[in-house]
C-alpha cells in the first residue's frame, strides 16, 4: 500500500493546501482520494494522467476544504474522457450536497457526464467491501457530523481522522492500524470541535499504531509554535511519528 499526501494543511493555510491523501493499494493498485477540497484537483492532477485511474473519493464530511474541489476534480475527469464510473463515498447527504456544489459551479453540466457517479452514502459504525478494500467508519466530534475511515488491504491499514476530535469509537476504529493519519488542529491548547497535538498523541499511543502522521494544524500555529510542536513530538515516544509534507510519499 502507497500513501501519497497532496496536502497536509487546514482551510486557510497557503503553503501546504488542504489535506487530501492519495491510497493506492490491492492486488490490482486500486487508487482511492480521501477528501477533495480547494486545493486538492490541481495537485491531483499535476501527476494523473489517466481518467480512468481513480477508483474512488472519500468526503469525510461537509467543509469547503475538504469537498469544495469536486467539481473541478468531475469536470476534469470529464474534459479527458473519463468513461469508468466513479464511487463516491462519504456521509449521509453526501448525493445531495455534490449535485448541489456541481449545480452551483457548473449549472447543468450533471447531465453532461459520460461515466457514472455511483453513490455510497455511510452512518457511524458502516463498513463496506469496495475498491480493493475493506472500508470501515466512524464518527469524530466536530461541528459538521464527521466520519473518520479506516481501509484495509494487502495485509495492511490505513486510518484516516478527517476533521474533528476523536471519539471513542474513531479510536477504537484506530487500533493496531499501520497508519493513522489524524488532525491535530492546535498545537497548544484547545478549539471546540478539532484535535490537539497532545490528544493526538495520545490517541496513537492507545491505539498501538505503527506511524502516526499529523496533519491539518492550524498555520499560524505550526510557525508560532514550531518549538512546542518539536519538544512534543520528541517527547512523545513514538518512534514512527511525523509532519509529512505535501508531495510526500510513505510505502506500508
Amino acid at each position: 500500500m502507497k500513501v501519497h499526501f497532496l496536502g497536509v494543511g487546514e482551510a486557510c493555510d497557503p503553503e501546504r493546501f488542504n489535506t487530501s491523501i492519495l491510497v493506492v493499494g490491492g492486488s490490482k493498485n486500486h487508487y482511492i482520494l480521501l477528501d477533495c477540497g480547494f486545493t486538492t484537483p490541481h495537485r491531483y492532477f499535476a501527476d494523473c494522467f489517466d481518467p480512468d485511474q481513480l477508483e474512488a473519493l472519500w468526503i469525510s464530511h461537509f467543509h469547503g476544504d475538504h469537498f469544495f474541489g469536486v467539481p473541478l476534480l468531475l469536470l476534469r475527469f470529464w474534459e479527458m474522457g473519463r468513461v469508468k464510473p466513479l464511487l463516491l463515498a462519504g456521509p449521509n447527504g453526501l448525493r445531495e450536497k455534490i449535485e448541489m456544489a456541481l449545480d452551483l459551479a457548473y449549472p447543468s453540466f450533471l447531465g453532461k457526464l459520460q461515466y457514472a457517479l455511483e453513490y455510497r452514502e455511510l452512518e457511524d459504525g458502516d463498513s463496506f467491501q469496495g475498491a480493493g478494500f475493506l472500508w470501515q467508519v466512524a464518527a469524530t466530534e466536530h461541528s459538521q457530523p464527521c466520519l473518520a475511515l479506516r481501509l484495509n488491504g494487502d495485509g495492511k491499514s490505513i486510518f484516516y481522522g478527517g476533521d474533528g476530535r476523536s471519539t471513542a469509537g474513531s479510536a477504537n476504529l484506530a487500533k493496531g492500524c499501520t497508519l493513522m493519519v489524524h488532525e491535530a488542529y492546535r498545537v497548544a491548547g484547545q478549539t471546540a470541535n478539532h484535535g490537539s497535538l497532545a490528544e493526538c498523541l495520545d490517541v496513537a499511543r492507545q491505539a498501538g499504531c505503527e506511524k502516526l502522521a499529523i496533519v491539518h494544524i492550524a498555520h499560524y500555529e505550526r510557525e508560532r509554535e514550531s518549538g512546542a510542536l518539536r519538544r512534543l513530538l520528541g517527547e512523545s515516544g513514538l518512534p514512527g511519528v511525523f509532519l509529512p509534507e505535501p508531495g510526500e510519499s510513505l510505502e506500508l
